[in-house]
């Protein structure tokens, strides 16, 4: 047990609360927008990613991952607080967090074995896109001063680690970024032009709404997207995470992590939010790699809001920007470019097809959805294609033997019908399938049909070879040894 603590804590204590202060200053403008963009007050979100931070770092099932107030929660959220106001959001982010732990115990984390590798780094790409979009307002309408700011921040970013590692290069941005604009009173866009900070600790809280069947209607099909959304970003967040430090992660854990987190949140007047692919990332980058990482950036970031808000506020929108632009470039996977010349196009296409839904909708459910959709398509068409029915002669006249190989299901029944010559004049036909597998009802009707024309043409059939698993389904499904049901089949001719 200790010797646990000690390595999920304490095993990189230098690295993480560095790490943790570059994310809680990162965390900062971006809850604050994520607000503006649900329509709340930005202590909304700040409370939200200071309580999910602190929870999750307790709870989750993933060291070194933060997560927050996120922008593609808030995108969920923009019609309930419009419609209905901030109790209704709060009692939603409860109820999400209800529905994030039952997943948890339903162990729906495991679901991310069907998420190909094409879609994970079509995520990547596409999130890595976004923030990089997301900082493009920041840099419309500005003195030059800004660009110069931002081009200098990027340098320190990317050159002071040539020269040492002991600290991270993008809290050196900020810190030396906001001492020269605070030291030369230049006028430029600053943390506190985004909202007023929070001046007090947040407080528990109920949801001051009705608690009956009206409320659950109104806020059960927000926090149903909002469970979705999360937990999607969260666990890919998290495979990416364990790319990036080559350890392993408990899915399932990790949604009930973020549910407990959730219901935390709207307790203490918190919005909804899962983990972040980009200040886990920044995370990762400047040496997070424990639990204390990610405890350190929401406690730091309570502290620095409420306590050093004067100071926080000054800090330029410019030094921010570059750090995020560091951790698009970051994100991005580059290697995806040249690999479309040698992954096959099935591949590509998917990846695409992920990127450009989730840039075109802002909704990273949505282009997850599309492309997991597409690579099971392009894969029950690529086994459908590996498929033959092979016809022999018996040395006995009139006998037919045909060896079935491969995969028969949706996609391969019809190519399995086409295999057979029900109009040749043969006694007996045996069908050997020993070495294919019946996977769905659409081939066990495949079979039934073939068994059935063979029989009206006067032709004796011989099935051989049916696995335990195929047999199963033949008996439960299957109507061509049911002579009241072939009849009814047959009468339909």
């Amino acid at each position: 047990m200790l010797r646990t603590i000690q390595q999920d804590w304490f095993s990189n204590v230098r690295g993480d609360l560095l790490a943790g202060a570059v994310v809680a200053l990162a965390l900062i403008p971006e809850a604050i927008a994520f607000s503006i963009i649900a329509g709340v007050d930005p202590k909304v979100g700040l409370y939200a990613s200071f309580c999910i931070a602190v929870v999750i770092a307790f709870v989750g099932g993933r060291p070194g991952m933060i997560s927050a107030a996120t922008g593609a929660m808030a995108l969920v959220m923009v019609t309930l607080v419009k419609d209905h106001g901030l109790q209704y959001l709060l009692a939603a982010t409860v109820l999400t967090g209800g529905l994030q732990i039952i997943a948890g115990f339903l162990k729906l984390g495991n679901l991310m074995r069907f998420v190909s590798r094409s879609v994970v780094t079509g995520f990547v790409n596409a999130l890595a896109i976004l923030i990089f979009m997301a900082q493009l307002p920041e840099l419309v309408d500005v003195t030059w001063h800004v660009y110069a700011m931002v081009a200098a921040g990027l340098g320190i970013i990317y050159l002071l680690p040539l020269l040492t590692t002991a600290v991270p290069s993008p809290l050196v941005c900020i810190v030396v970024i906001t001492g020269v604009a605070m030291w030369l009173g230049m006028d430029v866009p600053t943390v506190g032009d985004k909202g007023d900070l929070p001046d007090s600790l947040p407080m528990f809280l109920l949801p001051d709404i009705p608690l009956n069947l009206d409320t659950l209607k109104i806020i059960l099909p927000y926090s149903l997207a909002l469970a979705v959304v999360g937990l999607l970003e969260s666990m890919m967040t998290a495979t990416i995470v364990d790319d990036l430090t080559d350890t392993d992660s408990d899915k399932n854990r990790e949604c009930k992590g973020q549910g407990v987190a959730n219901i935390a949140s709207g307790f203490l007047g918190g919005m909804a939010g899962c983990a972040m692919i980009g200040q886990s990332v920044i995370n990762v980058k400047s040496g997070g790699r424990k639990r204390l990482s990610t405890l350190f950036a929401g406690c730091f970031l309570l502290v620095l809001v409420v306590f050093l808000g004067k100071w926080v506020s000054q800090i330029p929108m410019a030094a921010l920007v570059a750090v995020m632009i560091m951790v698009s470039i970051g994100t991005f996977s580059w290697e995806s470019i040249t690999n479309m010349a040698k992954h096959p196009a099935s591949s590509s296409v998917v990846m695409l097809a992920t990127v450009i839904t989730t840039v075109a909708t802002h909704n990273l459910a949505i282009g997850v959805g599309v492309g997991v959709v597409l690579s099971a398509l392009f894969y029950a068409n690529k086994v459908g294609r590996i498929f033959y029915v092979k016809a022999t002669q018996s040395p006995e006249d009139g006998h037919r033997v045909y060896d079935v190989v491969g995969q028969v299901f949706f996609t391969s029944a019809d190519q399995f019908i086409a295999a057979f010559d029900f109009k040749e004049a043969i006694d007996k036909v045996t069908i050997d399938v020993h070495r294919a597998h019946f996977w769905d009802i659409t081939a066990i009707g495949a079979l039934d049909k073939v068994v059935i024309k063979f029989r009206r043409e006067g032709t004796e059939v011989d099935l051989v070879g049916l696995n335990e698993a195929s047999a199963t389904l033949v008996d439960k499904f299957g109507v061509h040894d049911k002579p009241a049901a072939v009849e009814k089949m047959m009468g339909g001719h």
